[in-house]
């Protein structure tokens, strides 16, 4: 007799994080359902369960089916960028798009405290806030001048359209120090890791919280993230490199994108891989030879029947990971903050400086706010570069995020196809919409096939972005 399909909950409300990981590890031995194997289950049971197999033994993987929810409240954007540093985890922040930051919504690092410095830090963030808090009325008056308001539309729908696109463009003057909320989920093997790299941080800040998010997830998962500790591994390597690769004195060059690297038969590998997967005997070489052997008639018909069907949501074939990138660019750090949420990709960032200039926005100086801008601009590099002669890492908090910062990544054409939907679309932030578009330009000229079934705006360019939204991007 058939067995009947069951599928059902294992619920947080019944069960704890620890039990249901040790129900889901113990179906790879036992014959029973789930909900029988749960019933025979306790908290103390899933702990000596995890003692034993995922710290004694070293299974990790069970601390996966544990799946924790944290909520942080007021922590700089600073800070935020080790919390989301985990590839496996979802995040939803406070968006410097459609909220308005208080005039002393910023955080004062303890390391600052008593220190020389700290009456120029707190100056010089008082002085963004205030500055910000000022211009946004100013640059909401230009905007209606420039988009006055259309027959149909609503008052209310009007306020929607111009307040988001004020506060768009002022965002520049938002340090790092501001203070957000971030909710996290994550489960317990990637947290342990996540706590670990928070331990390890410089700043005393990230430290801290990692130390209050071990003591609050251990009332969840007493077991599996128990042993989290700073990682000497990461301190010590940190410490060294840095005094090797300051030995460096190289000049880098001033390109916004460089394509460094790319795999030249990308495409081909693309259509052979798939090829592969639904041939029932070729092997893969055979499925590469078929491909290149094709004439242009053949290969754009096989393309064309690869993508004719796909929908403008729907992701491309997984084999589209087989085209690998690697770019460097330079990006404001608002464009970065949203740049980093793009985890699929391996990202590595350059600390965050006042040393590549800053981007002023021309909504800035249309609105007749350049003077103040500059003034804020300057005033957060002086006392930066002061900071940084003390502690760099300190040093960032004062950065506001007009001031551009240097990124190496690598992403695969699927993640690119995703990434250039998201960051390209007409609601996205012109900073990223320009980074999006210029990594669309570099994919056309190395993979031009596939980038015909890009899902791009069409009759834009990052030129046009550019020209229209930015009357510098390098100022000094």
């Amino acid at each position: 007799m058939t067995k009947p399909r069951r599928i059902y909950l294992l619920s947080p409300k019944d069960l704890s994080p620890e039990t249901i990981a040790v129900t889901f590890a113990k179906t790879s031995r036992s014959p029973q359902p789930f909900d029988e194997i749960a019933e025979e289950l306790n908290d103390l049971k899933s702990a000596r369960f995890h003692e034993k197999w995922v710290v004694g033994y070293g299974h990790a993987s069970v601390a996966e089916h544990a799946v924790l929810h944290l909520a942080l409240e007021n922590v700089s954007r600073l800070a935020i960028e080790t919390i989301e540093g985990n590839r496996l985890a979802s995040y939803t922040e406070k968006s410097t798009r459609y909220q308005q930051w208080d005039k002393d919504a910023y955080y004062v690092p303890d390391e600052i405290k008593g220190h020389a410095l700290e009456p120029d830090y707190r100056e010089v963030c008082q002085l963004l806030f205030s500055t910000y808090g000022e211009v946004i009325p100013q640059v909401e008056r230009w905007l209606r001048y420039e988009n006055p308001q259309e027959v149909d539309e609503t008052d209310s729908a009007y306020e929607r359209r111009i307040k988001p696109a004020a506060v768009d463009i002022c965002r520049f003057w938002l340090p790092a120090a501001a203070l957000a909320n971030v909710g996290v989920t994550i489960n317990a093997r990637a947290l342990e890791y996540a706590i670990c790299k928070m331990l390890s941080s410089p700043l005393d800040e990230v430290q801290k919280i990692g130390e209050r998010i071990r003591e609050v997830g251990q009332k969840e998962t007493p077991t599996l993230i128990k042993y989290a500790a700073c990682n000497n591994y990461l301190v010590e390597t940190r410490e060294r490199m840095q005094v090797i690769a300051a030995d460096i004195n190289i000049q880098a060059q001033d390109e916004s994108l460089k394509l460094h690297s790319f795999h030249p038969e990308g495409e081909n590998e693309i259509l052979a891989a798939v090829l592969f997967r639904f041939n029932q005997t070729a092997d893969y070489q055979s499925c590469l030879d078929f491909v290149r052997g094709l004439n242009r008639e053949g290969r754009d018909h096989l393309i064309h029947e690869l993508m004719d069907n796909r929908g403008r949501f729907d992701q491309p074939l997984r084999e589209f990971e087989y085209a690998q990138m690697t770019f460097e660019a330079v990006m404001d750090q608002g464009a970065y903050f949203e740049f980093k949420r793009h985890r699929m990709m391996t990202q590595t960032v350059k600390p965050l400086t006042a040393n590549l200039g800053v981007a002023v926005p021309s909504g800035i100086v249309a609105a007749g706010c350049e003077s103040e801008y500059r003034t804020a601009m300057q005033q957060a590099a002086d006392v930066y570069h002061q900071l940084a002669e003390w502690n760099p890492d300190v040093a960032s908090y004062v950065v506001p995020n007009g001031f551009n910062r240097r990124v190496l990544f690598t992403m695969n054409l699927r993640e690119a196809f995703t990434f250039c939907r998201l960051r390209a679309a007409e609601n996205a932030h012109f900073s990223i919409r320009r980074l999006a578009f210029r990594v669309a330009e570099s994919i056309r000229s190395v993979y031009p096939s596939l980038y015909a079934f890009m899902d791009l705006p069409q009759g834009e360019s990052w030129e046009e972005i550019e020209k229209e939204n930015f009357s510098s991007l390098s100022a000094k």
